[in-house]
């Protein structure tokens, strides 16, 4: 197991006062509880520990660039092979992480007011809220839902126990950052001052660590929620030079994967985008300028900075393991979306149906699941909650869209599905809604126009089959099941009858 000593969370907060200016709220924690005595015994005696681990814009190749993760989850739990999430934009996602329901159900369509943000998010039932009624100490640590912190930077959201959550515009900002911790604001370092010290995913897994040392030994069962903002680039932050790294590694991490090379899958600017929507065929070739940037700035910095996230994933075990809490812990490693690297000529971003942007690691270690076993049964960022509910042996307080993995995972049950796609608000200019099935995916824009791809035969959707003759029945078929499930809730999002291709 590799791992580092690095700085507690004690320490680095009392150096981040010396060195930082620190603003220390007036207000109450409206949010954060005291941790009720009731059900400690009882619950810690029957109940695991739950550790959820959500990096930010992660596709699923850089997993090849975190030995840790491999070694110490992926070795010793289940690899999801095909996990996706619902919308590939980080506040949808996070928020269907913490309700366990598609968009179009939580409300949350966008990263922003009016439409989207934290602001949107129903807090009063959400995942933590729901464990602590089961006796769960609660903790989050790193960034939350966009938004939060603008309006009221001291706000601890119900459910939390523990609260040290990244104040916006501060979250994308690897120094220079502000935490809410449990109510109050402390900055850590300056933007443009690269100092060890203060690397934002080291100060979040010091945190986590110190949490798990905290609460291990109680007989209270506990839910870590740790979210590094890594691999997600950072904003204009003052002074700061993202002209060779954009995310900025931790200086330790700089250079150290200066070899990397751009991945340059079949779909990588594609030659051919004449069965692509209108604003996929006005993107132009990606020239030798833009490669180089892609290749030097955006991808050497997201996985150099994902280095510090593998060694957080190490000291995260590594402190659950001194605490003989390990084997009675579940670990999930996944992250809020994918990424596009030059796929279809998209040099970057998400919030587009492709396999990048949709496609995520998912990876869940603990009781009862099977060492280096591979699921192929298609997963989705709805099953998140319902996951951690089965295991916590906890009840939602709204009705769930998703389905606890933990019996595809333990080899106990398969099934057929189709995860829904969407983008949103219905009233922007662009969204689409569409299905993920294990076979097909077929989206619908709102400009009318239509793509179908036939994973199968096609899996870097190449070539949409949307008018081809062949797949006539195909594509009705999945329009028809696509206007049962884009409003679907609950159970009925669980019904899925398989589509049969065209040769069947």
């Amino acid at each position: 197991m590799t791992a580092r000593r690095r700085p507690s969370a004690a320490i680095s907060t009392v150096m981040a006062a010396v060195v930082t200016l620190t603003v220390t709220a007036a207000s109450p924690q409206a949010g954060a509880l005291a941790e009720s005595p009731a059900h400690t015994s009882a619950a810690r005696a029957t109940k695991p520990n739950v550790v959820v681990i959500m990096v930010d814009d992660m596709n699923v190749s850089a997993l090849e660039y975190m030995p840790n993760v491999r070694s110490l989850l992926a070795e010793r739990g289940t690899t999801f092979d095909n996990s996706v999430v619902s919308y590939p934009l980080c506040c949808p996602s996070r928020a269907t992480f913490q309700t366990g329901q598609y968009a179009h159900n939580h409300g949350v369509l966008s990263n922003r007011s009016p439409d989207g943000g934290y602001a949107r998010l129903r807090t009063d039932e959400t995942l933590p809220v729901w464990l602590r009624r089961a006796g769960y100490a609660t903790g989050h640590v790193g960034k939350f839902l966009n938004g939060y912190g603008r309006a009221r930077p001291t706000e601890v959201p119900p459910g939390w126990g523990e609260w040290y959550a990244s104040v916006d515009p501060t979250t994308y900002r690897m120094w220079g950052y502000t935490l809410n911790e449990n109510g109050t604001l402390q900055t850590y370092g300056e933007p443009d001052v690269e100092d060890p010290e203060f690397y934002q995913t080291d100060v979040y897994a010091g945190k986590a660590v110190d949490y798990i040392e905290r609460k291990a030994p109680a007989d209270k069962p506990f839910f870590l929620s740790f979210a590094p903002l890594a691999p997600h680039g950072e904003g204009a932050a003052a002074g700061a030079d993202l002209s060779e790294r954009n995310p900025r590694p931790a200086p330790r991490h700089r250079g150290e994967l200066e070899g990397a090379e751009l991945p340059k899958p079949p779909g990588y600017d594609e030659q051919d985008v004449s069965d692509k929507p209108l604003a996929i065929r006005n993107k132009p070739r990606i020239t030798p300028a833009a490669e180089a940037k892609m290749e030097n700035v955006r991808l050497k910095g997201r996985l150099e900075s994902l280095l510090s996230v593998d060694e957080a994933v190490s000291d995260i075990v590594s402190a659950l393991e001194a605490s003989g809490e390990l084997e009675d812990t579940y670990i999930v490693f996944t992250s809020d979306n994918g990424w596009m690297q030059g796929e279809h000529r998209l040099v970057s971003g998400k919030m587009v149906p492709y396999e990048p942007s949709i496609r995520v690691p998912l990876i869940i270690r603990g009781p009862g699941i099977p060492e280096g076993g591979h699921v192929s049964t298609l997963a989705g960022n709805i099953d998140l909650a319902p996951t951690v509910l089965d295991a916590a042996g906890a009840t939602p307080g709204v009705t769930l869209d998703g389905r606890s993995l933990l019996p595809i995972a333990s080899g106990d049950e398969a099934f057929n599905r189709a995860i829904v796609i969407e983008t949103g608000p219905k009233q922007a200019a662009r969204w689409y809604v569409g299905l993920r099935a294990p076979r097909w995916k077929y989206v619908e824009h709102a400009s009318g126009e239509r793509e179908l791809y036939d994973l199968q035969e096609d899996p870097h959707e190449l070539t949409s089959a949307h008018d081809d003759p062949r797949y006539a029945k195909v594509r009705k078929a999945l329009a028809n099941r696509l206007a049962t499930l884009r409003t679907c809730a609950g159970d009925a999002c669980r019904r899925w009858t398989p589509v049969a291709g065209p040769e069947d």
